[in-house]
Protein backbone atom coordinates (compact mmCIF):
# COMPACT_ATOMS: atom_id res chain seq x y z
CA UNK A 1 0.00 0.00 0.00
CA UNK A 2 1.52 3.83 -1.02
CA UNK A 3 1.85 5.97 1.88
CA UNK A 4 -0.33 9.23 1.31
CA UNK A 5 1.16 12.78 2.03
CA UNK A 6 4.01 14.47 1.88
CA UNK A 7 7.42 12.85 1.69
CA UNK A 8 10.81 14.01 1.72
CA UNK A 9 11.79 13.44 -1.76
CA UNK A 10 8.58 14.61 -3.06
CA UNK A 11 8.85 18.41 -0.68
CA UNK A 12 12.71 18.05 -2.52
CA UNK A 13 11.02 17.87 -5.76
CA UNK A 14 8.41 20.69 -5.10
CA UNK A 15 11.15 23.01 -3.88
CA UNK A 16 13.41 22.28 -6.42
CA UNK A 17 10.56 23.43 -9.13
CA UNK A 18 9.90 26.68 -7.12
CA UNK A 19 13.05 27.64 -6.69
CA UNK A 20 13.85 26.94 -10.58
CA UNK A 21 10.67 28.71 -11.73
CA UNK A 22 11.37 31.61 -9.76
CA UNK A 23 14.91 31.88 -11.21
CA UNK A 24 13.76 31.61 -14.76
CA UNK A 25 10.91 34.68 -13.68
CA UNK A 26 13.66 36.85 -12.56
CA UNK A 27 15.74 36.65 -15.37
CA UNK A 28 13.14 37.77 -17.76
CA UNK A 29 12.60 41.77 -18.72
CA UNK A 30 13.61 44.33 -20.53
CA UNK A 31 15.78 46.93 -19.02
CA UNK A 32 16.86 49.00 -21.79
CA UNK A 33 19.60 46.46 -23.29
CA UNK A 34 21.19 45.58 -19.80
CA UNK A 35 20.44 42.17 -20.22
CA UNK A 36 22.10 41.70 -23.60
CA UNK A 37 25.40 40.47 -22.51
CA UNK A 38 27.58 42.97 -25.36
CA UNK A 39 25.56 46.28 -24.30
CA UNK A 40 28.14 48.77 -23.00
CA UNK A 41 25.62 48.98 -19.84
CA UNK A 42 25.95 44.96 -19.27
CA UNK A 43 29.41 45.22 -19.86
CA UNK A 44 30.43 48.03 -17.03
CA UNK A 45 27.25 46.36 -14.68
CA UNK A 46 29.54 43.23 -15.18
CA UNK A 47 32.95 45.00 -14.32
CA UNK A 48 31.51 47.08 -11.58
CA UNK A 49 29.83 43.45 -10.34
CA UNK A 50 33.03 41.67 -10.60
CA UNK A 51 34.68 44.87 -8.73
CA UNK A 52 32.65 44.90 -5.92
CA UNK A 53 33.16 40.67 -5.23
CA UNK A 54 36.83 40.92 -6.05
CA UNK A 55 36.92 43.29 -3.13
CA UNK A 56 34.78 41.18 -0.93
CA UNK A 57 37.22 38.29 -1.28
CA UNK A 58 40.28 40.43 -1.11
CA UNK A 59 39.02 41.58 2.31
CA UNK A 60 38.63 37.97 3.12
CA UNK A 61 42.19 37.46 2.19
CA UNK A 62 43.66 39.95 4.69
CA UNK A 63 41.40 38.72 7.26
CA UNK A 64 43.41 35.26 6.62
CA UNK A 65 46.92 36.98 6.59
CA UNK A 66 46.50 38.73 9.76
CA UNK A 67 45.27 35.38 11.12
CA UNK A 68 47.98 33.78 10.58
CA UNK A 69 50.66 36.50 11.02
CA UNK A 70 49.28 36.52 14.86
CA UNK A 71 48.88 33.17 15.03
CA UNK A 72 51.23 31.24 12.49
CA UNK A 73 50.46 28.33 15.02
CA UNK A 74 47.19 27.72 12.77
CA UNK A 75 48.97 28.06 9.37
CA UNK A 76 48.62 23.92 8.99
CA UNK A 77 44.46 24.60 9.49
CA UNK A 78 44.13 27.95 7.52
CA UNK A 79 46.88 28.28 5.47
CA UNK A 80 44.50 25.77 2.51
CA UNK A 81 41.91 27.84 3.03
CA UNK A 82 43.38 31.17 2.87
CA UNK A 83 45.44 29.83 -1.00
CA UNK A 84 41.55 28.58 -1.78
CA UNK A 85 40.05 32.36 -1.03
CA UNK A 86 43.34 33.56 -2.71
CA UNK A 87 41.90 31.75 -6.01
CA UNK A 88 38.64 33.17 -5.72
CA UNK A 89 40.62 36.72 -5.88
CA UNK A 90 42.10 35.67 -8.64
CA UNK A 91 38.71 33.96 -10.56
CA UNK A 92 36.97 36.71 -9.82
CA UNK A 93 39.20 39.29 -10.72
CA UNK A 94 37.94 41.28 -13.71
CA UNK A 95 39.96 40.18 -17.39
CA UNK A 96 42.30 42.34 -18.62
CA UNK A 97 41.72 44.62 -21.40
CA UNK A 98 41.45 42.83 -24.92
CA UNK A 99 44.56 44.09 -27.23
CA UNK A 100 44.08 44.66 -30.51
CA UNK A 101 46.41 43.51 -33.83
CA UNK A 102 49.65 45.87 -32.63
CA UNK A 103 49.26 45.07 -28.91
CA UNK A 104 47.49 47.99 -27.62
CA UNK A 105 44.82 48.02 -25.70
CA UNK A 106 41.45 48.08 -27.65
CA UNK A 107 39.29 51.02 -26.23
CA UNK A 108 35.92 49.87 -24.42
CA UNK A 109 32.90 49.79 -25.44
CA UNK A 110 32.63 52.89 -23.37
CA UNK A 111 35.58 55.09 -24.03
CA UNK A 112 34.43 57.86 -21.01
CA UNK A 113 37.75 57.71 -18.35
CA UNK A 114 35.46 56.25 -15.84
CA UNK A 115 34.75 52.60 -17.13
CA UNK A 116 38.12 52.16 -16.37
CA UNK A 117 37.87 53.13 -12.26
CA UNK A 118 36.47 50.80 -10.13
CA UNK A 119 32.86 52.88 -7.73
CA UNK A 120 35.82 54.08 -5.50
CA UNK A 121 37.98 55.39 -8.05
CA UNK A 122 40.96 52.89 -8.06
CA UNK A 123 41.96 51.22 -11.24
CA UNK A 124 40.20 48.26 -12.04
CA UNK A 125 43.44 46.17 -12.24
CA UNK A 126 44.02 47.57 -8.55
CA UNK A 127 40.66 46.35 -6.81
CA UNK A 128 40.85 46.61 -2.94
CA UNK A 129 44.21 47.30 -2.46
CA UNK A 130 45.83 47.74 0.80
CA UNK A 131 43.04 48.76 3.42
CA UNK A 132 44.02 49.05 7.12
CA UNK A 133 44.83 45.56 9.02
CA UNK A 134 42.15 44.10 10.31
CA UNK A 135 42.02 43.57 13.75
CA UNK A 136 42.95 39.57 15.13
CA UNK A 137 41.93 38.98 18.45
CA UNK A 138 45.25 37.89 20.83
CA UNK A 139 43.09 34.59 21.47
CA UNK A 140 43.70 32.11 18.63
CA UNK A 141 40.27 30.18 19.39
CA UNK A 142 38.55 33.24 18.66
CA UNK A 143 40.55 34.57 16.06
CA UNK A 144 39.21 32.03 13.61
CA UNK A 145 35.50 32.10 15.07
CA UNK A 146 35.70 35.62 13.34
CA UNK A 147 37.76 34.13 10.65
CA UNK A 148 34.40 31.99 10.27
CA UNK A 149 32.03 34.88 10.47
CA UNK A 150 34.39 36.75 7.87
CA UNK A 151 33.68 33.85 5.48
CA UNK A 152 29.80 33.93 6.60
CA UNK A 153 29.71 37.38 5.38
CA UNK A 154 31.82 36.86 2.12
CA UNK A 155 29.72 34.01 1.10
CA UNK A 156 26.53 36.15 1.66
CA UNK A 157 27.33 39.03 0.10
CA UNK A 158 28.97 36.68 -3.64
CA UNK A 159 25.01 35.21 -2.80
CA UNK A 160 23.23 38.46 -3.14
CA UNK A 161 25.64 39.52 -5.72
CA UNK A 162 25.12 36.35 -8.20
CA UNK A 163 21.48 38.22 -8.25
CA UNK A 164 22.31 40.57 -10.37
CA UNK A 165 24.86 38.98 -12.60
CA UNK A 166 25.09 37.50 -15.94
CA UNK A 167 24.77 33.41 -15.99
CA UNK A 168 28.70 33.01 -16.11
CA UNK A 169 29.70 35.04 -13.23
CA UNK A 170 26.55 34.01 -11.70
CA UNK A 171 27.52 30.76 -11.66
CA UNK A 172 31.08 31.68 -10.10
CA UNK A 173 29.36 33.63 -7.30
CA UNK A 174 27.21 30.73 -6.68
CA UNK A 175 29.94 28.47 -5.85
CA UNK A 176 32.18 30.82 -4.34
CA UNK A 177 29.48 31.81 -1.59
CA UNK A 178 29.55 27.73 -1.54
CA UNK A 179 33.07 27.50 -0.82
CA UNK A 180 32.89 30.51 1.70
CA UNK A 181 30.26 28.54 3.35
CA UNK A 182 31.73 25.05 3.35
CA UNK A 183 35.44 27.58 4.85
CA UNK A 184 33.23 28.78 7.42
CA UNK A 185 31.74 25.40 9.04
CA UNK A 186 35.29 23.92 8.43
CA UNK A 187 36.36 26.82 10.86
CA UNK A 188 33.75 26.44 13.54
CA UNK A 189 33.48 22.88 13.34
CA UNK A 190 37.49 22.52 14.98
CA UNK A 191 37.31 25.87 17.00
CA UNK A 192 34.30 24.62 19.60
CA UNK A 193 36.97 23.05 21.79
Amino acid sequence: MRRTGTTRRGALLAAGATAGGLLTACSGGDDGGADDPGSAAAVRAEKALRVRSTRTSRELLRQYDAVLELHPDQATRLTPLRDSVALHVTALSPPPPEKDGSGKPKPSPSASASASASPDGAPVGDVGGAGPTPFVPADPGKAVRELAAAERRSADAHAEALVHAPPELARLLASLAAAGAAHSYLLTKGSSS
